[in-house]
């Protein structure tokens, strides 16, 4: 009887956490930014904290107040000068004051001729289609952006929905993250041991993926963007903001963005323009990407690069981009749940 008992009170476990799951799906990227930011601005609350004699909730408040100010108000700037710049390079493409069909014309006739013999070989020089398909694309691109970002007044309520949640979330989080972390402690059924490695490498992994990989993001979107500003590009401000997303992606990052520019400019006569672009984009923007994101993303989180590359890929694939820390951090788990393992498991050495 007793086992029976027991096995409906687990039922009864797993089902009202499930249940409680469904009922926070609305909120799971308000949830998991909140709880990023808190482990980011954790160390400067507590020093905060005793610098105030341990207020509690006046250090928890100023750091919240702190996030508003050196986070969301400039995103909310950034996002109302790129609906500007993307309503902008939409309406030149409608008219066909910019038109990317030609663009890749331009590119193909400016080609040597046994570069086009390979294409002949391969069937590649009929790219009528091709074209059509990319000035589409790139169009819907453009006017999507152009649409969500002029569509944030409409849906005002949700913004401001999800911002508050995060912030009062966040608020809490500071405040009382200390218990809160005691008591997952007590309650997860594992090791003290497997406790603190597990929880010590998701913080870590957390913050280095977040502060590492936006600042190496931040960093090379702005270098890419003076470039284009510097050359004339059209919409340097919405390219930046291309570049800083893409840059999320380790290796390959921003130059899905400027090699592509940099081939038009060389193909269609600007050819100091583009050597230029090259060179800045290889030595200036890789080094970026070479230099710091190992350094502050590879060595912190202890993941080799390729598997950062491929979580960080699968992550943004399956939920957007807040596959970029989920992804990261599901890999951590992973490799550290085998690590556990290999100490702990069936055939690990007494």
């Amino acid at each position: 009887m007793q086992k029976i008992e027991d096995r409906v009170f687990v039922l009864l476990v797993v089902a009202a956490t499930i249940a409680f799951a469904w009922v926070l799906k609305p909120f799971y990227g308000t949830i998991l930014w909140g709880v990023v930011i808190a482990i980011l601005f954790n160390p400067l609350y507590l020093r905060l904290r005793r610098a105030m004699g341990k207020r509690h909730n006046l250090a928890a408040a100023m750091i919240v107040l702190l996030v508003i100010a050196i986070v969301i108000v400039p995103l909310l700037v950034i996002s109302a000068s790129l609906g500007q710049q993307a309503t902008g390079l939409y309406g030149r493409v409608s008219s066909g004051e910019i038109d990317f069909a030609l663009y890749l014309q331009r590119i193909l006739d400016a080609l040597p001729a046994w570069a086009r013999d390979i294409l002949d070989h391969f069937g590649l020089t009929d790219l009528t289609a091709a074209k059509a398909k990319l000035s589409t694309t790139l169009e819907q691109a453009s006017q999507m952006i152009a649409t969500r970002t002029l569509s944030i007044g409409l849906s005002a309520f949700d913004f401001i929905l999800g911002v508050g949640v995060m912030l009062y979330l966040l608020f809490f989080l500071l405040r009382d993250g200390t218990a809160l972390l005691a008591r997952i402690k007590q309650d997860v059924p594992l090791r003290t041991e497997q406790k603190t490695l597990l929880l010590n490498r998701m913080a870590l992994v957390l913050r280095a993926t977040v502060k590492g990989g936006i600042a190496v993001a931040v960093l090379q979107g702005i270098l890419g963007g003076l470039a284009f500003w510097f050359l004339g590009i059209p919409a340097p401000l919405l390219w930046t903001v291309v570049m800083a997303f893409l840059s999320l992606l380790p290796a390959i990052g921003a130059g899905l963005v400027w090699a592509p520019v940099a081939i038009y400019l060389l193909a269609t006569g600007s050819i100091w323009q583009g050597i230029f672009l090259i060179a800045y984009g290889v030595v200036v923007i890789g080094l970026v990407d070479n230099l710091l994101r190992p350094f502050l993303v590879g060595k912190s989180t202890k993941l080799p690069d390729y598997v950062v590359l491929i979580s960080t890929l699968g992550g943004i694939e399956i939920m957007g981009l807040n596959g970029f820390v989920v992804g990261p951090l599901v890999a951590a788990i992973f490799m550290v749940s085998w690590e556990i393992f290999r100490k702990s498991g069936p055939g690990a050495p007494a």
